[in-house]
């Protein structure tokens, strides 16, 4: 078994890398000023002056690996950016990780990720001229509107949303919640999954359309916070749709394919946001690490405390399998499918958040009380990947998913 990048995954990588440490890093004290000064729900001038340069660089739209099985394949609309495979973006996203708002200025951020690829893969050549090609170039944002706080939206198949045909339109009413992304005033298209018939089969009821939010109807109720942390300018809204009529050409695939769009954002998605998470306990174990050596309490550093010795050994081991979890996913994907790769893909969604969660708590109490303020990025962080435990699915759907794989191996 041959462990050794190729020259390509290397090259990326260490383009990505650099970018960060000689642009990106340099303005942390400029996006915090950036932040804290006039209005919050702005758009950061720091990145938006940042992804001319990684654009220019050719460090741009990394995340849709070529040829990624259109359902559409139309070859008068390209995809505009470096396409990678996912074992080579996992390298890249991690660097990203690390540093957690460096994936925007490459144009790499969620929803935006799995949105493009839906796009990509499943719209039409109008659909991708409106809302594909200003997303590729950075222009605008938008909004994945899947969950809603009436039912366990851990099964899809509860949702209530509602899209009634009616002559060139559908009228569509609901309401969602965690509609990350729809605080950024530059957020202009989501996609809705919903309803179109009840009495069909359970996992062809739903259907997924593009609703553009300045639509009569649409409404953001309230924005959500995550431990405190309203993550603006992005944001997660709670979003009333209230009989929005939006063009029947707006449908994606066609009625009753909601599920099978799901499952080929949600995939990519998933192990997208478990790369940057090993980015995230890369940081946190840094922090950790100088932190503990930099510190003296009873008469030594505590990093001779033989205690810290075993955290930051376990950490380490954590990291290394994981991260190997991760790229064999990521290889699966790029080798045998999607579909192929599921049960990799369901195992490191459970792991990673997992991992980066306790090496962060050990992280803040290396820091003491610094350690749950606002001085250090840590309880940010931490607050962050506890969110991913639910996000794309909870633990407990991808353990029964895993449990159930395993059973069918040993049955008898």
């Amino acid at each position: 078994m041959d462990f050794t990048l190729s020259e390509r995954e290397t090259h990326y990588r260490d383009r990505v890398r650099a970018f960060i440490q000689s642009h990106i890093a340099l303005r942390q004290a400029d996006y915090a000023a950036d932040l804290a000064a006039g209005d919050r729900w702005a758009p950061s001038q720091v990145i938006e002056a940042l992804k001319p340069q990684a654009k220019a660089a050719g460090l741009w739209n990394f995340f849709m690996p070529p040829h990624s099985g259109q359902v559409h394949v139309d070859d008068s609309f390209a995809f505009e950016g470096t396409q990678l495979t996912n074992l080579e973006y996992a390298l890249c996203a991690e660097e990203m990780g690390r540093l957690y708002w460096s994936s925007e200025v490459f144009n790499c951020s969620a929803p935006d990720t799995g949105n493009m690829e839906v796009l990509h893969r499943y719209g039409t050549l109008e659909q991708k001229e409106q809302w594909l090609r200003p997303l590729m170039d950075g222009e605008i944002r938008s909004a994945f509107l899947m969950t809603e706080p009436g039912v366990a939206s851990s099964d899809a198949t509860n949702i209530e949303t509602s899209m009634v045909r009616d002559g060139d339109h559908y009228v569509i009413n609901g309401r969602k919640w965690w509609s990350s992304g729809t605080g950024d005033p530059r957020c202009r298209i989501a996609i809705v999954m919903g309803k179109t018939d009840t009495s069909a089969r359970r996992h062809q009821q739903q259907s997924m359309i593009l609703v553009p939010l300045d639509t009569p109807g649409v409404r953001i109720e309230r924005m959500l916070s995550v431990y405190g942390y309203d993550h603006a300018p992005h944001g997660h809204g709670e979003v009333v749709l209230d009989n929005v009529r939006v063009p029947a050409e707006n449908m994606l695939l066609g009625e009753g394919r909601g599920f099978e769009i799901a499952q080929g954002r949600l995939g990519p998605g998933r192990i997208h946001h478990c790369m940057r998470t090993i980015g995230v306990a890369e940081m946190a174990i840094e922090a950790m690490a100088k932190r503990l050596q930099s510190r003296t309490a009873f008469g030594k550093t505590i990093a001779e405390h033989s205690v810290w010795e075993q955290r930051i050994a376990r950490a380490r081991i954590d990291i290394e399998m994981t991260r190997l979890l991760c790229l064999k996913a990521a290889d699966m994907m790029d080798k045998a499918g999607n579909k192929a790769a599921q049960l990799e893909i369901a195992m490191i969604k459970v792991q990673a958040p997992t991992m980066a969660l306790a090496i962060l708590d050990d992280a803040i109490q290396a820091h003491g009380g610094g350690g749950v303020s606002g001085d250090f990025p840590l309880a940010a962080a931490w607050a962050n990947v506890r969110t991913l435990r639910f996000a794309d699915g909870p633990d407990e759907v991808h353990n029964r998913a895993i449990a159930r794989a395993e059973f069918a191996r040993h049955v008898g």
